[in-house]
C-alpha cells in the first residue's frame, strides 16, 4: 500500500480483512525490523562481554530482560499492523516514533548490563509504548461497540504496564528480577484480556511472513557478529587454525537453523487467536536463542585466542546451549505439527540432545555441533522424501 495523488494522506483507520489476498510485509515494516536489529546487536555485544568475563548468570539475566523489552515492542507493533495498517501519513509518523524509541533503548543497553542502570532503556520503552497507545486510541475513535472496547482495553493495559515498569528504576537492584518477571506476565496478559470479546483481524499469512523475516534478520545478525569476531581473531592473533573449526561449525549451525525454521508452511496452523498467541509468545525463545548463538560464537572465538577468561567447556556451552534451545523451541512451536511418524518427530529433539553432548568435545565442540545440526537437516529431508515416495506409490497400487 502506497500513497496516491487521489487519496488523502490522512485516512480513517479500519480493520483489514483476515482473508485479504496477497498480503505481504510493507517497506515500513521491513525498515522497522532492521532498526530493531540495532538493539538486538547491542544486547548481543553486552552478553558476549558478560560471558567472556565469567559473569554468565548475570549476563543471561540482563539479556533476558532487555531482549524481552525489544521483542515485546516488536510483537505489539507487528500484530497491530497486521490488523490495522492503513499506511497513511499519521500511521507512518507514529511508527517512525516507535523506531526512534527502540534506538533510544539500544543506546541504553550497555549501561543496563554494566551499571544496572535502566533509565535509557525505560525511556526508549516509554516512547515506543506511548506511540502504540496513540495507535490504539486512534482505532477506538474510528470504531464502535466491541471493537472500540477492545482498542480501549489495549490502550489502558499498555499504559498500566508501562507504569509498572517504573519498578526497574525505583526498586533496589535485588528486586528488579522480580519486577521483570511480574511485569512480563502482566504484559502477556494484555492481549488475551483486550481481545476476549472481539479478536483483532490479524492476517495468518502476513503474521507468519513477519515472524519469518525477523528470524532471517536475527540469523543474519548472528552471521555478521560471528564473521567480525573471526576476522578480528585472524587479524590480531593470526589464529586461523584455531578459528576455522569455530567458523565452519557456526556457519553450519546458522544454515541448519534457517532450513529447519522454514521447512514447513506455518501460516496454515494459525487458525485461532489462542493458537496464534501461544505461537507468537513462544518466539521470544526462538529470537532470543537465535541471537544468543551469535553471541556464543563470539565468546568461542575470544576464548580460542585467549581473550576470554573462561574455560573451553564454558565457551562451547555458550554456543551449544542456545543452539539446542532454538532447535527444541522450533520443534515445539510448529515443526511437530507437520511431522508424521515417530522417526520424523524425534529428529529435532534428538538433535538438540546431541548438540548439548557436543559441549564436552573440547576445541571441536562447535564444529561437532554444526555437523550434528547439518545431519539433522539431511535426516529430516530424507525421511520426508521417503514418505512422499511411498504416498505416490500407493495410488498406483490401488489402480
Amino acid at each position: 500500500m502506497t500513497f496516491s495523488p487521489t487519496r488523502s494522506p490522512l485516512r480513517r483507520i479500519t480493520a483489514r480483512g483476515r482473508d485479504e489476498a496477497h498480503r505481504v510485509a510493507s517497506p515500513l515494516e521491513l525498515f522497522f525490523d532492521l532498526c530493531f536489529v540495532v538493539a538486538i546487536a547491542q544486547a548481543g555485544v553486552a552478553l558476549v562481554h558478560a560471558v567472556a568475563e565469567g559473569h554468565a548468570g548475570e549476563g543471561i539475566l540482563n539479556y533476558a530482560m532487555v531482549f524481552f523489552a525489544i521483542w515485546w515492542a516488536w510483537m505489539n507493533f507487528t500484530w497491530f499492523a497486521s490488523a490495522y495498517d492503513n499506511d497513511d501519513a499519521l500511521y507512518r509518523v507514529v511508527t517512525l516514533v516507535q523506531i526512534a524509541g527502540v534506538l533510544v533503548l539500544a543506546a541504553g543497553v550497555s549501561r543496563a548490563f554494566e551499571d544496572h542502570e535502566f533509565l535509557a532503556v525505560w525511556l526508549g520503552y516509554v516512547i515506543m509504548r506511548l506511540a502504540l497507545i496513540a495507535q490504539w486510541l486512534r482505532v477506538a475513535r474510528a470504531t464502535e461497540g466491541a471493537e472500540r472496547t477492545m482498542a480501549l482495553r489495549y490502550a489502558f493495559g499498555v499504559l498500566l504496564c508501562q507504569v509498572g515498569w517504573l519498578g526497574l528504576l525505583v526498586l533496589p537492584e535485588g528486586g528488579r528480577p522480580w519486577v521483570f518477571l511480574v511485569m512480563a506476565v502482566l504484559e502477556m496478559c494484555v492481549p488475551p484480556f483486550a481481545e476476549r470479546d472481539h479478536p483483532t483481524s490479524w492476517h495468518p499469512h502476513h503474521i507468519a511472513e513477519r515472524y519469518g523475516l525477523f528470524t532471517i534478520i536475527v540469523l543474519g545478525e548472528t552471521i555478521a557478529a560471528a564473521t567480525v569476531a573471526v576476522k578480528s581473531g585472524i587479524d590480531e592473533h593470526d589464529a586461523l587454525n584455531e578459528l576455522l573449526p569455530i567458523a565452519a561449525g557456526g556457519l553450519l549451525i546458522v544454515f541448519a537453523a534457517w532450513w529447519i525454521y522454514f521447512v514447513v508452511p506455518i501460516h496454515g496452523h494459525l487458525r485461532s487467536s489462542r493458537q496464534a498467541f501461544l505461537w507468537g509468545y513462544g518466539h521470544y525463545v526462538v529470537f532470543a536463542s537465535a541471537a544468543a548463538i551469535g553471541a556464543g560464537l563470539e565468546v568461542a572465538v575470544e576464548q580460542a585466542v585467549g581473550k576470554a577468561h573462561i574455560s573451553t567447556l564454558a565457551a562451547s556451552a555458550a554456543v551449544t546451549l542456545p543452539t539446542s534451545l532454538y532447535l527444541l523451541t522450533v520443534w515445539l512451536l510448529h515443526a511437530r505439527y507437520f511431522k508424521v511418524g515417530i522417526s520424523q518427530q524425534l529428529v529435532l529433539p534428538v538433535t538438540a540432545l546431541l548438540v548439548i553432548c557436543c559441549t564436552f568435545l573440547g576445541e571441536r565442540a562447535v564444529l561437532a555441533a554444526g555437523i550434528v545440526a547439518a545431519l539433522a537437516v539431511v535426516t529430516g529431508t530424507t525421511l520426508s522424501a521417503r514418505m512422499a515416495a511411498r504416498e505416490s506409490q500407493e495410488p498406483a497400487r490401488v489402480a
